[in-house]
C-alpha cells in the first residue's frame, strides 16, 4: 500500500492540465477534478474539496467486453501506466480502483463546505485505506433527525470496509449502506477506494432469505448498471461545468 499512495501523490502532483487531459469518459475512468462531484446537494454549497481518478478492470477496446457499461480500456499518465496496468491489480469483476487527494483547505460544515459531502457508496461493498491524516467521519443511524457524526481514526495500514447501496438494496434493510463524510482541517489528505460490484447487467432484488409476508421488498428490482449510472450522473459535473469554475 506505501507503494500505491506514492504513486497517488505523484499522480496528483501533475499540472492540471496535464490531469484534465485524462478527463473521466462515459465508462467513468480517468480524472475528476477538484469541485466535480457533489455528494450532499442538499447541504453543499459547492462540490467537494477533492479531485479523483478512476481506474477500473483493464478491457481492450476491440474486445467485445469494452462495449459493455463500465468496461473499457483505462485511461493512464504516459510516463506512469506501469504500475496500476497489472493484470492481477484488479482481477476480472466489475472492479473500481479510485485515488483520492484532498486538498489543504479547512471544511465549514455551517456553511455547506466539505472535503466530501455525506453519502453513501453506489455499490455492493467499498475497502477505504487512509494516510494518516483525520478527517473521516460516518453517521450510524442515517435515519436520525438531527444526524450524530463520530470521527473514524486514521487506520494506515489497513482497511475501512463501507457497506454500499446494492448490499442495502439486496438485503432489504438487513445491512444499511454506510453514510460518511470527509471534514478537512487544513491539512492534505490521501485515501484509496476499492469498489467491488455486480456485473452491469445484474439485476438487484431483494434476496428472498430477508423478505417475509410481514416484511415485504422495500426496493423495486433495478440492474447494476441502472442504479450507479444515475447516481454517477446525479453527483459529478459535466466538463462545461468545471471548466467554467477554472
Amino acid at each position: 500500500m506505501n507503494e500505491v499512495f506514492f504513486q497517488s501523490t505523484k499522480f496528483f502532483a501533475l499540472p492540471l492540465h496535464k490531469k484534465m487531459e485524462l478527463f473521466r469518459n462515459e465508462k467513468l475512468r480517468g480524472y475528476t477534478p477538484t469541485l466535480d462531484q457533489t455528494l450532499d446537494p442538499e447541504n453543499q454549497v459547492q462540490g467537494d474539496l477533492k479531485e479523483g481518478y478512476y481506474i477500473g478492470v483493464e478491457v481492450p477496446e476491440d474486445d467485445p467486453d469494452a462495449k459493455k457499461p463500465f468496461y473499457g480500456p483505462n485511461q493512464w499518465p504516459s510516463e506512469d501506466a506501469g504500475f496500476f496496468d497489472k493484470p492481477e491489480m484488479l482481477g476480472e469483476p466489475l472492479a473500481t480502483l479510485k485515488l483520492l487527494h484532498y486538498e489543504d483547505k479547512i471544511s465549514d460544515p455551517a456553511r455547506g463546505i466539505y472535503g466530501c459531502g455525506a453519502h453513501s457508496d453506489f455499490g455492493l461493498i467499498n475497502l477505504l485505506a487512509t494516510d494518516d491524516v483525520a478527517g473521516l467521519q460516518i453517521c450510524k443511524n442515517k435515519d436520525a433527525r438531527p444526524r450524530i457524526w463520530e470521527d473514524v481514526a486514521p487506520l494506515k495500514g489497513g482497511f475501512i470496509i463501507n457497506i454500499g447501496d446494492l448490499l442495502e438494496r439486496l438485503s432489504n434493510d438487513v445491512f444499511r449502506s454506510t453514510l460518511h463524510r470527509v471534514v478537512l482541517d487544513g491539512q492534505e489528505r490521501y485515501s484509496v477506494a476499492f469498489f467491488a460490484d455486480p456485473k452491469p447487467e445484474c439485476i438487484v432484488e431483494c434476496l428472498p432469505s430477508c423478505t417475509s409476508d410481514m416484511n415485504p421488498p422495500k426496493y423495486p428490482p433495478i440492474t447494476c448498471y441502472a442504479y450507479m449510472n444515475q447516481r454517477y450522473n446525479d453527483t459529478h459535473l459535466g466538463l462545461n461545468h468545471i471548466m467554467d469554475k477554472k
